[in-house]
């Protein structure tokens, strides 16, 4: 039988800061320690100059050791097939190259997305933001300034999401800042942070972290990213589980991927076990067709199959909106069954 890798973790003496500075960026590294012959994916290790390697050890405890086809380990392991240009897809396949203020995305009538922090502590394979201009886009005070400014001047934005990179990876003491701040714009009424990071490294649920955002008078909401029902383990829901005592919303957006979980016990599975966590499944992505990534894709046809089935089996509150995003649209475009 494979064997999951032990990973002891004391919360009194390893901060999510030790954790991040500890990822494995060789993938050498991380296929011996999942004991797989690295040599097996040696022709492949070149992609990592197109998206560097990035893999939390909390997430690497998670993998199954001796499978090169576990589920987790291919969404971070780099693969030659980056290399391969795609008709139809694109670096921008959203287009949000073009921001109303630095770090800061307009696509929707009533909110706005804020790029808090360009980095992830996980860098996915299959990120649609992986050539997004970050460089233009790095966030500091000065430049969330600007875009307070834009949002305070703008009356009909009553919500300011969080995401990046990660907005996570800004630590408790710069979120409260930038948190205070937005709340002093009182037509803002709602708060969500988008993030992967409480999952690959579930320290990262701060007392403090809990605190501000039960006790801001904005409304809010976590969003996780989670792909597959191994992602969620014991340590993740002992992490969250003050964010339940505090009542703060809890949801999940998954990208559907080939290879991964494009399967419908496998989305089935993932969207009890989120239940059972207190997290409610929100969205199901069709993948966006980002250059370099197109192995992950899987056809509109095969995604409505897919659904079909989830909906014969899982009752209507665990199932997930299914949806593209399109580039332009006021709003994510929901996948009509055939």
């Amino acid at each position: 039988m494979p064997q999951i890798i032990p990973y002891i973790h004391d919360n009194l003496h390893t901060s999510w800061q030790k954790e991040l500075a500890d990822v494995v960026t060789d993938p050498s590294v991380l296929l011996k320690m999942l004991d797989i012959d690295p040599n097996v994916y040696q022709t492949h290790f070149s992609a990592r100059k197109l998206f560097p390697v990035r893999v939390p050890k909390p997430f690497i405890a998670r993998m199954v050791k001796g499978d090169i086809d576990d589920p987790l380990l291919k969404q971070v392991m780099p693969l030659s097939a980056e290399f391969i240009e795609t008709q139809g897809y694109s670096a921008d396949p959203l287009a949000e190259h073009e921001t109303v203020a630095e770090g800061l995305l307009h696509k929707y009538t009533h909110r706005v997305l804020m790029i808090v922090k360009a980095g992830c502590a996980i860098n996915c394979r299959y990120c649609f933001r992986r050539h997004f201009p970050y460089a233009d886009n790095s966030p500091n005070k000065q430049r969330w300034q600007q875009a307070l400014d834009y949002i305070a001047e703008h009356q009909e934005i009553n919500e300011v999401i969080f995401s990046g990179g990660d907005p996570l990876m800004a630590n408790d003491q710069h979120l409260q800042w930038l948190i205070a701040q937005i709340e002093r714009i009182s037509h803002v009424k709602r708060l969500r942070i988008h993030s992967r990071l409480p999952v690959v490294i579930p320290q990262r649920i701060t007392s403090e972290l809990v605190n501000m955002l039960a006790n801001t008078r904005l409304k809010s909401t976590l969003v996780f990213h989670i792909n597959h029902p191994n992602e969620i383990d014991e340590q993740f829901a002992n992490a969250i589980e003050p964010l339940r005592q505090a009542r703060i919303p809890l949801f999940n957006q998954s990208v559907l991927l080939k290879g991964i979980n494009d399967e419908v016990s496998t989305l089935c599975l993932l969207s009890e076990q989120l239940f059972d966590h207190g997290i409610q499944p929100y969205y199901l992505h069709l993948f966006d067709k980002v250059q370099g990534v197109a192995h992950f894709d899987i056809s509109e046809q095969q995604a409505q199959s897919l659904v079909k089935n989830m909906m014969a089996t899982l009752p209507g509150f665990l199932m997930p909106k299914v949806v593209r995003e399109i580039a332009g649209e006021a709003n994510k475009t929901p996948i009509k069954l055939a």
